[in-house]
């Protein structure tokens, strides 16, 4: 192998196996050797991604960022807000599609499914 091309892959001593990008090599290191790069220093919880260690620090620190507008109710994530957002708009967008009985979050879908299901009261009358 050609010298030049060598001295820019990086290299796993452990197994030899190269890689182009220095954050492959980190992601095969972290999937071999089931170590975490991104450390709490509060709780010594571990991460894969740094942004995953930052958005874990604002349970320490009790920082919500993200704001109704309408309640002033507060989040950490962004998608938590969004889908708060649905009590004001009244959006009910998860349909049951034997009831057509409607929901603002899946899991409420979902765990109403499951229920008729273990109801048996939505089974054809060969299952029931």
């Amino acid at each position: 192998m050609d010298t030049q091309i060598k001295e820019k892959l990086n290299v796993d001593e452990e197994c030899h196996q190269s890689f182009r990008q220095k954050c492959s090599l980190n992601k095969h290191m972290r999937i071999r050797t089931g170590k975490k790069a991104h450390m709490c220093e509060v709780c010594k919880k571990s991460f894969n991604r740094k942004t995953n260690l930052n958005m874990h620090m604002l349970i320490h620190t009790g920082e919500k960022p993200h704001k109704c507008e309408i309640c002033k109710k507060t989040f950490i994530r962004k998608a938590n807000l969004n889908k708060h957002m649905l009590i004001h708009t009244g959006e009910k967008p998860y349909v049951c599609e034997v009831c057509k009985k409607a929901f603002s979050e899946k899991a409420s879908l979902i765990k109403h499914m499951h229920i008729n299901i273990q109801e048996k009261h939505h089974m054809c009358e060969i299952c029931k």
